[in-house]
């Protein structure tokens, strides 16, 4: 499964516990990743400085749903029922 564009759920729903560019102490559940721009799009995708962390989701129907509210919603329980 490719990645919808603009979507950003992964990049928002999720915490991110390891440092990554712009955010050092990592990113919390529910809080945009700094790196998203206004459509959110990743703004460091594929450079050198994109976090191993974020290399290795990958996008899958079960974590994405068929909608970006979709997945939303699975990433959020995900992150809630990890907690």
């Amino acid at each position: 499964m490719i990645c919808r564009n603009g979507c950003g759920a992964c990049c928002i729903a999720i915490s991110i516990s390891s440092p990554i560019p712009g955010m050092p102490l990592g990113k919390p559940a529910g809080i945009r990743c700094i790196n998203l721009n206004e459509y959110n799009n990743c703004k460091i995708h594929n450079t050198n400085i994109y976090p191993k962390v974020c290399k290795d989701f990958k996008a899958t129907q079960e974590f994405c749903g068929i909608s970006n509210s979709e997945a939303f919603n699975i990433l959020e329980y995900m992150e809630h029922i990890t907690k």
